[in-house]
């Protein structure tokens, strides 16, 4: 009999994250209904979601992060650890490296956002990527996700897909549908096998980010 696909959205934040206020709860009883049964937890500076996200969910998880460095965001997967943001490019996929995890390019070329790494970064660390993410729900632009995908194909790199869903309903907005796996080395190979599928998200949703950042910022406050 044939495997079954996975049907996987590698990147999601939780209200772990600073600018997100979706729950573990939501996250799982959305997947169920969209048939998602493979999720990367993708939080701004910690693991802590993603953790007990793969501890309850009855599906698989990947612990993986979204690290601020001072030219951009990069993300680990497969991680144990926290990655501290603020660190070097360099000292940041040191510890990813350090503890068995990949290192994912997340949104790159994305000509909004100030988060993504540019081409003369993306190149000089060329050796040291695992991943690139080839489709971003939130990049607002079909070119960027082009770029990104040919830059891919060009390197051999594998590509990934993700809603970078911070709101309930942009979950399952882009996935890629790929072969099962049991260790990171079979993800990579089960990425390059996989099929893409998705579609842009409403540009609204960068909103309730921003309004998701400002309220968790007053809370923390008082």
């Amino acid at each position: 009999m044939k495997d079954e696909l996975l049907k996987a959205d590698l990147h999601i934040h939780t209200e772990y994250s600073i600018d997100c206020q979706t729950t573990l709860d939501q996250i799982i009883s959305r997947c169920l209904e969209l048939g998602i049964n493979c999720i990367a937890i993708t939080d701004h500076g910690t693991i802590e979601g993603a953790l007990e996200m793969q501890r309850i969910a009855p599906f698989r998880t990947i612990v993986a992060e979204e690290i601020l460095t001072p030219h951009g965001e990069i993300m680990g997967m497969f991680l144990k650890e926290t990655v501290p943001s603020g660190l070097t490019i360099e000292q940041t996929i040191s510890k990813i490296k350090a503890q068995g995890g990949l290192v994912c390019i997340p949104h790159p070329f994305d000509a909004i956002r100030s988060t993504g790494l540019g081409p003369k970064i993306i190149e000089k660390i060329l050796d040291q990527i695992d991943i690139i993410e080839v489709f971003n729900s939130r990049s607002p632009f079909p070119w960027d996700s082009s770029r990104a995908r040919d830059f891919a194909r060009k390197y051999g790199i594998p590509g990934s897909a993700g809603s970078d869903a911070h709101t309930l309903g942009e979950i399952g907005n882009a996935y890629i549908e790929m072969p099962e796996f049991n260790s990171r080395e079979e993800f990579l190979k089960s990425l390059a096998q996989g099929k893409i599928f998705g579609h842009m998200s409403n540009p609204l949703g960068h909103f309730a980010s921003t309004w998701a950042r400002l309220k968790n910022n007053l809370s923390r406050r008082s």
